[in-house]
């Protein structure tokens, strides 16, 4: 018997697929609000206290509950950090400005 499941469940459900964890995060877990770039490519976050992290960091931040919205995935050996699907486009990360580290 097939369900019949919308496009956004679907797309939804694919986009978590790619994550290798999805967190639980804790209840004073801070958001991530900018990109640390350089060259173009991502090597930090800024997060919603101010403070600026590496990606490394931000991925351990993540793993033990203290960023929210993200999950973790990986290229090759490098993890990092991806948005969650909520059919928000704008608080995607790769939406978010760019802040000097």
């Amino acid at each position: 018997m097939i369900k019949n499941i919308d496009k956004d469940t679907l797309t939804e459900a694919l986009a978590r697929n790619t994550l290798d964890d999805i967190p639980q995060p804790k209840s004073d877990a801070k958001e991530i609000v900018g990109l640390v770039k350089s060259s173009g490519r991502i090597n930090g976050y800024q997060l919603s206290d101010g403070s600026t992290v590496s990606k490394e960091e931000g991925v351990a931040l993540a793993r033990n509950g203290e960023i929210k919205g993200v999950g973790i995935a990986h290229r090759k050996d490098t993890e990092y950090l991806k948005s969650l699907p909520d059919g928000t486009e704008n608080n995607n990360l790769g939406n978010l400005p760019s802040v000097s580290g």
